[in-house]
């Protein structure tokens, strides 16, 4: 089995239902109408929220760009309320779930037609599935938005915000108080390190060696942001990679056991992106940046399952087939399983709605185990 620390959890913030999301949604109408029938409904507690990243939190950029990484079709997003939006997810994603616990509007991707300045003050999602920390990560995927494609997409769009807020303080302010979320590494393990038929960075750097260029070219964009007026940073760290149920089928392991060769690789990445997070605020006061430990979270479900309500820990969801030989993403109008709330993977690289929730849950609640220094609930009241 996985192992990791063991993190205790209050799950009494989370709704799910037998499927997925629908008790949850209904939650939260009801909280809305009777906040609205007491004449107040609450404010957000940050400006906007900018989400960078892959297709953990993409929310739709890549439905109209030539690539294979695409997920706006059934079963994806049965869930939703919007249905298939392009999520990679029966439901929502990490940040989805975040926007409601900050009581934010779920932030539109980049890529929505129309958007203006007005429609960008709540934020804007700039992940894009396939995409990477480095430029040629998920090449073979087609077009995607890497990290340094989504910086300038985001450096793009202040001009309109700005023009919208008017006064050069009302922007610095409104930036400095919004949340950057960033979701990074996982597509340059899945879709460049461990396809050494298509990529050579297996075999020109050792696992600490990638990890530490990893970091070099991520801190850059980081300060990047930073230099334009973003101060609060959640950086995610990168799960157990090798538990995903397309890892499981590579015949590294045994398909009822997570390829330890490549959990090892990726605790590399996530001890040095924690360090990273120490000298980052070490260097630049004025700004906050938390790590957010999805290595833990996540090998805490798959160590103590029956905590949080899950039975499957090995297959996806959805597939072409739904067993270990076969694991990929949900063929289109493809039947998924029924109980979805007891899977922790909804296909072979992605986790449910319900994995989404727990891990928003623990970012904003969290104690330093789950998020350090600070949890989000703390980060949004600085």
């Amino acid at each position: 089995m996985f192992q990791t620390d063991k993190i205790k959890m209050r799950r009494k913030n989370i709704t799910r239902n037998p499927h997925g999301g629908g008790n949850t949604r209904l939650l939260l109408v009801m909280l809305e109408y009777l906040c609205l029938i007491k004449g107040a409904v609450a404010a957000p507690q940050i400006p906007a929220m900018f989400a960078f990243g892959d297709s953990l939190i993409d929310d739709g950029n890549n439905n109209g760009l030539n690539s294979l990484a695409k997920s706006n079709y059934y079963p994806y997003g049965i869930d939703f309320y919007q249905g298939s939006t392009g999520r990679f997810c029966n439901g929502k994603t990490v940040v989805d779930a975040l926007c409601d616990l900050l009581e934010l509007p779920y932030i539109p991707a980049y890529t929505t037609a129309g958007l203006n300045g007005t429609s960008r003050l709540g934020g804007v999602n700039y992940a894009s599935a396939g995409g990477g920390i480095l430029d040629e990560t998920g090449q073979h995927l087609g077009e995607r938005y890497s990290l340094n494609q989504q910086v300038l997409n985001f450096e793009s769009d202040l001009n309109s915000i700005r023009t919208v807020l008017g006064t050069e303080r009302s922007y610095n302010q409104f930036l400095a108080r919004s949340i950057a979320v960033m979701v990074f590494g996982s597509n340059d393990y899945i879709n460049n390190y461990l396809l050494p038929s298509l990529y050579n960075s297996g075999y020109d750097y050792t696992p600490e060696q990638f990890a530490n260029l990893l970091l070099n070219h991520y801190t850059r964009q980081i300060l990047a942001l930073n230099s334009v007026g973003l101060r609060k940073f959640l950086l995610a760290g990168v799960g157990p990679l090798g538990c995903i149920p397309s890892q499981r089928a590579s015949g590294a392991a045994r398909p009822d056991r997570c390829v330890d060769q490549v959990n090892e690789m990726v605790v590399f990445f996530n001890q040095g992106l924690r360090s990273l997070v120490e000298q980052l605020n070490s260097d630049h006061p004025g700004s906050i940046f938390i790590y957010g430990n999805t290595y833990a979270a996540v090998g805490d479900m798959l160590n103590n399952p029956a905590n949080y309500g899950f039975s499957v820990l090995a297959r996806g969801c959805c597939g072409i087939e739904q067993n270990y030989e076969w694991q990929f993403t949900c063929l289109l109008l493809s039947t998924p399983c029924p109980n979805r709330n007891q899977y922790v993977f909804w296909d072979a690289f992605h986790p449910t709605e319900s994995v989404n929730l727990i891990l928003a849950q623990k970012a904003y609640t969290g104690n330093q185990t789950d998020v350090y220094p600070i949890n989000v609930q703390q980060l949004a009241q600085l």
